[in-house]
């Protein structure tokens, strides 16, 4: 039997769902219409305001509210629109696009930029980034991350922290295998940004597999990723607290941050540096930071770099940060550490620079600075006797509008009764300013004051107050440059000891102490005549005497590897490969400061015949100087022949653009380099890589 009524009811649901997708993707079309229109009128604004900077009174205001309202709009249609996927990830992409360029505009970008993040929280953009994090479509869920890390102001991260912290975390984390780079640069951008909120919120982080993320893409060789990941380090050493201390030692962050360190690039370099210089001065990390050998590369940063000429080269990567972020960089300028104190004072330099370029009055005159504590610390360390803390606290206090301090110079033996005088004030003692000056102590007579002295010669009743004094003294000594009379190096070789042991050094120096004498002190001389007081720290030292002694009698111990490589183009693979062999408890080698042209140094020469393991990096280029060079000019090639000379396991490891040059170029005693068995470095197999170089080392 047929029913024709119930054919005629099909066709008509049939044709009522077809008009409904319809009419569903004609106003889904008209929706992203509108917001292309909205975005096309948003970048008209952005464009205009960028060229019109340079006028006498540029609209900041009008072009502020005028692109927040096109803002406001956007947002509004997103949250309400029904719109395809691709569709809304090209618009999350453009407002992206835009967001950067705002925040890029010269002198007005950060107040514009913070405007319009400010917009997008009070009118529902973060809300809606959030609930994107967990979006089926992967190109929402990339594009809205892109998008938030551009809004992530104070405001906009504490905002995250309280309404999706962990879908957020998450959801970049889950990126984490992808070998895309956009996905390592967002996904560190974001985690760089919310390290920077507080103690709990990095702990949540880190419990989400923030820091692991962060450390696994430390070992990538994109320069943005890089240095999203050296920024976020410095964060969280800032921000993490004692809870995050001992998962910072069981990360190995210390020894992850010596690639970063020895990177090619500045603002890499840079970041990794101030995070191991906040990590030396947190007395739970101090044995793994010095362990890892990161702290050494700190000091020829500095030596390297002019802070007004890096804000110039490296402006769009060195923002200005916040009065709490600064507040917590305080410590570290008053870090007994020297490294600490002078890359802090460096900062403190950058950050007056860049305030003082973008108008800010406050800079000009260092209200917020003096604020936190800033200026203080900063005058103590320009009258300081160190030279190359001294001298960027000056520069520092320069930007800041600042009077500048009477300066020390280093060596204290020498200093005047009226230096003493100006540093007692320093250090907070002006009350026994008038008793120094009557008894006329000079540099000398000083750092042979001791507790006793203060309270009989000089009236120093109170206990306290006595030992506030010689905890200053003692941090003097420790910088005091004693080079006039110590010609045997006595200060460095205590240093190596302790450093806390210089303190001794010139009671040991003023007793006749030298290096003929040192070889039959004992206990009670050191006590008695060089006034060490503490006898444990005695004990170490005759412990090292004898080890010294020791050492100069027979062959030093062995190192498990030696690391030959080009800086040029070397460096970044042979900061790696000594990550991975040291973290697997590998003693190993590699020379982090640059060889002074026309010389070899003998201690390179020393260290190859203490190697059981040489490993040779070649990477593109690293053997066209051997090519010729017939009188070993070359430091590779040295390095190279001193292995064989030596009789050391020789591995070369090759990059993947690295090509062998012909044989017969090659100098003779260097000409067998292309036949031993030879490892090829793939970047995203590290692990594999390594695995088979423990199976060539002895």
């Amino acid at each position: 039997m047929d029913f024709p009524h119930v054919d005629h009811m099909i066709h008509d649901h049939h044709r009522l769902v077809i008009r409904q997708a319809l009419v569903q993707v004609n106003h889904s079309r008209n929706e992203v219409n509108k917001m292309t229109d909205y975005l096309a009128q948003f970048a008209e604004i952005v464009d205009k305001f960028s060229e019109n900077i340079d006028e006498p009174n540029p609209n900041v205001e009008m072009a502020t509210q005028t692109a927040s309202k096109l803002l406001t709009d956007i947002v509004q249609s997103l949250n309400e629109s029904v719109v395809q996927a691709s569709e809304v990830a090209k618009i999350h992409g453009k407002m992206s696009d835009l967001m950067i360029k705002a925040w890029s505009i010269p002198t007005y970008g950060y107040e514009f930029g913070h405007r319009l993040c400010e917009t997008m929280r009070d009118y529902g953009g973060l809300s809606y980034l959030i609930s994107c994090s967990e979006s089926k479509y992967e190109g929402v869920r990339f594009s809205s991350a892109k998008l938030l890390e551009q809004c992530l102001t104070p405001g906009n991260r504490a905002y995250v922290v309280e309404h999706g912290l962990e879908k957020v975390v998450r959801g970049i984390c889950s990126t984490k295998n992808s070998s895309s780079q956009d996905q390592s640069r967002v996904r560190t951008g974001i985690l760089e940004h919310l390290f920077k909120h507080s103690e709990s919120t990095c702990e949540d982080i880190t419990r989400y597999g923030g820091l692991q993320v962060i450390l696994d893409d430390c070992r990538k060789n994109d320069i943005p990723t890089l240095r999203n990941c050296a920024k976020a380090l410095v964060n969280l050493s800032l921000y993490g607290g004692a809870e995050n201390q001992q998962v910072m030692i069981k990360h190995k962050v210390s020894l992850w941050l010596f690639p970063l360190a020895f990177h090619d690039d500045d603002v890499v370099k840079y970041y990794a540096c101030l995070a191991i210089s906040i990590l030396v001065t947190i007395k739970e990390l101090e044995g793994d930071v010095l362990k890892s050998g990161t702290l050494k590369l700190v000091e020829p940063f500095i030596m390297n770099h002019d802070p007004v000429e890096f804000i110039v080269s490296n402006r769009s990567h060195i923002l200005s940060q916040s009065k709490n972020w600064l507040s917590r960089l305080i410590p570290v300028l008053n870090s007994n550490r020297k490294e600490s104190r002078n890359l802090a004072a460096f900062h403190f330099c950058l950050e007056a620079g860049i305030r003082k370029s973008l108008r800010n009055e406050e800079a000009a005159t260092g209200g917020m600075f003096r604020e936190i504590g800033a200026v203080i610390y900063l005058k103590k360390i320009a009258s300081g006797p160190c030279n190359t803390g001294a001298k960027l606290a000056a520069e520092a206090l320069k930007l800041m509008g600042e009077d500048l301090p009477h300066k020390l110079i280093k060596q204290v033996p020498s200093w005047s009764p009226e230096d003493v005088q100006n540093w007692i004030t320093q250090v907070g003692f002006s009350e026994l300013v008038s008793k120094f000056e009557e008894n006329r102590i000079d540099g000398d007579l000083l750092l042979r004051m001791t507790e006793e002295s203060l309270d009989k010669d000089l009236q120093m009743t109170n206990g306290i107050q006595r030992q506030r004094f010689i905890r200053e003294l003692q941090n003097l000594k420790k910088i005091a440059d004693y080079g006039s009379h110590d010609q045997d190096d006595l200060n460095e070789f205590l240093r190596r000891i302790n450093p806390d042991f210089t303190i001794y050094t010139y009671g040991m120096l003023i007793a006749g102490v030298n290096k003929t004498s040192i070889r039959n002190i004992s206990a009670s001389q050191l006590s008695r005549d060089c006034a060490i007081k503490n006898s444990i720290h005695v004990s170490q030292i005759l412990e090292a005497i004898k080890a010294k002694l020791d050492l100069e009698e027979q062959n030093p111990s062995k190192l498990d590897v030696f690391l030959c490589y080009r800086r040029a183009g070397g460096s970044n693979l042979a900061s790696l490969l000594k990550c991975h062999l040291s973290s697997l408890g590998y003693s190993v080698f590699l020379d982090v400061y640059d060889l002074k042209s026309g010389k070899f140094d003998v201690n390179l020469l020393q260290k190859i015949e203490q190697s059981k393991n040489f490993v040779l990096v070649l990477t593109p280029q690293s053997l066209d100087r051997c090519i010729g060079d017939d009188g070993c000019e070359d430091w590779v090639h040295r390095e190279f022949v001193a292995a064989k000379q030596y009789k050391c396991n020789i591995i070369p490891i090759i990059d993947a653009e690295f090509l062998w040059p012909k044989t017969d170029e090659l100098p003779e005693d260097m000409r067998d380099v292309c036949f031993f068995n030879a490892i090829q470095w793939n970047h995203l197999n590290q692990k594999g890589v390594v695995e088979k170089l423990q199976t060539f080392l002895k």
